[in-house]
């Protein structure tokens, strides 16, 4: 299951750690994604769905 909104796409950022020492090292950023039963066409189901969609009101509770 991949770290990504199904309503708006958001998904994982990736970056550096930067030390004091200029030593850089990857990190991952995952978004904040909830297991939401959400009606989808007309029938309610699971989506996995960012808490910025959920706040903003794109999704539909069921």
């Amino acid at each position: 299951m991949s770290f990504k909104c199904e309503i708006c796409g958001k998904g994982a950022l990736v970056g550096h750690n930067v030390s004091h020492a200029n030593n850089k090292t990857k990190k991952r950023s995952l978004p904040n994604l909830q297991s939401v039963r959400a009606i989808v066409a007309g029938t309610p189901k699971r989506v996995r769905t960012c808490m910025r969609c959920l706040k903003a009101g794109k999704v539909a509770k069921a």
